[in-house]
Order: C-alpha cells, then sequence, then structure tokens
C-alpha cells in the first residue's frame, strides 16, 4: 500500500510591511530593515529667476552638504497626488465613447482634473533621507540635530519632518491617498482603540 503524502505545511505570506522593508515608526523617522531613517523636507529654489553666478553658488553649497554628509539619500517626489493614470483611463474611454452625452461627462471630469491638478500637483518636494545604524536614542538625537544644522547652514530651508509627514509622503509615493498624515499607523488600529475604550467603559 502507498504512503500517503503528508499534507505540506502552507507557507505564510510576507506582507506589504515586509516586501517594503518597513518595520515601524520612532521617535525621530522611520525604522527599516536597514536601518533607522531621518527625513529632511527642503524647500526648493526656483532657479529661473537666479542669475548663473548664483546657480553656480547653489551646487556649490549642496556639494558641501554631500561632503559633509557623504551617505544622505536624496529624493524628489510629487507633493500632492498626480492625476495622469486617471487622466490616462479617461481619455481612452473618451477615444472609444459613441454616446455624445456620456462624452459630455467624460469631457467634464478631465477638465475638473486638469483644473486641480494644475492647483496642487504642479508643485515637487525634495527630501534629505539620512540612513543610522545601530544608535542608540541619545545619539539618534544628536545626529538628526547635526543633519539639519549642516544643511541649514549651507543656506537650504530645511525641516525634519515628523510621524504625520512622513505618513503623508510615504501614502503620496506608494499612491495611497493625499491625506496619509490621518492614516492609522497600522491598518485597523483605530477601530481596536474604539473597541479598547468601549471596554473601559463597563
Amino acid at each position: 500500500m502507498a504512503k500517503k503524502d503528508k499534507p505540506q505545511k502552507k507557507k505564510k505570506g510576507r506582507s506589504v510591511q515586509d516586501l517594503i522593508g518597513i518595520r515601524t515608526f520612532t521617535k525621530y523617522g522611520l525604522a527599516t530593515n536597514k536601518g533607522e531613517l531621518l527625513f529632511y523636507l527642503v524647500s526648493p529654489t526656483n532657479i529661473s529667476v537666479l542669475s548663473h553666478t548664483n546657480i553656480e553658488i547653489k551646487i556649490r553649497h549642496l556639494m558641501m552638504v554631500l561632503s559633509a554628509i557623504p551617505d544622505i539619500e536624496i529624493t524628489c517626489t510629487d507633493s500632492s497626488e498626480c492625476f495622469d493614470d486617471n487622466k490616462s483611463y479617461l481619455n481612452g474611454r473618451l477615444s472609444e465613447e459613441q454616446n455624445p452625452k456620456v462624452r459630455k461627462i467624460i469631457k467634464k471630469d478631465i477638465d475638473f482634473l486638469d483644473h486641480i491638478q494644475m492647483e496642487m500637483a504642479t508643485a515637487r518636494q525634495f527630501l534629505f533621507i539620512a540612513r543610522l545604524k545601530d544608535r542608540k536614542d541619545k545619539q539618534t538625537f544628536e545626529a538628526a540635530n547635526r543633519i539639519e544644522k549642516t544643511i541649514s547652514e549651507q543656506g537650504f530651508e530645511v525641516r525634519r519632518m515628523k510621524k504625520a509627514d512622513i505618513k503623508r509622503f510615504l501614502a503620496l509615493y506608494f499612491e495611497a491617498s493625499m491625506n496619509g498624515e490621518s492614516m492609522p499607523d497600522t491598518d485597523g488600529g483605530q477601530f481596536y482603540e474604539a473597541d479598547d475604550d468601549e471596554d473601559s467603559e463597563d
């Protein structure tokens, strides 16, 4: 009699949080599988109104920052939600739609997206990101202040991003929401807290 195959144990799937390497928020930034990230929001400079000499000075200042903090990372993102995918879908629908009344509604939707994108999605935001490893709380605090001071001393308008700022950035980056700062730290966490409050009243 042939032996029955043993049922295979189902492997536990990896969460999105595991896949992107984020562990949790910290007092100063974001803990990941490769260290703690500190985020600094740097206000952009409109170089179109600067002289050639002043542009060279700005570049030199940036080089000074990179020399002082060689491991710093820089990213540029939309400062608010982007609607390009929505507009692309609506334009595709418009080219296929035969009903003139429906076409009129689609055109109004496209015009509406153009209007709000012009108002809120044209600007960019620049982030300087420092990665720290194996630092104690006091060391992280000192490093966070030192990095911000170094960037500021080179003439850049900068501030370290707080938890709400980081949540909003992540929500925009992963195209989840333009109101990321109001999202719970843990999915469904707001309902768990509400249940706790109800239990404590009994």
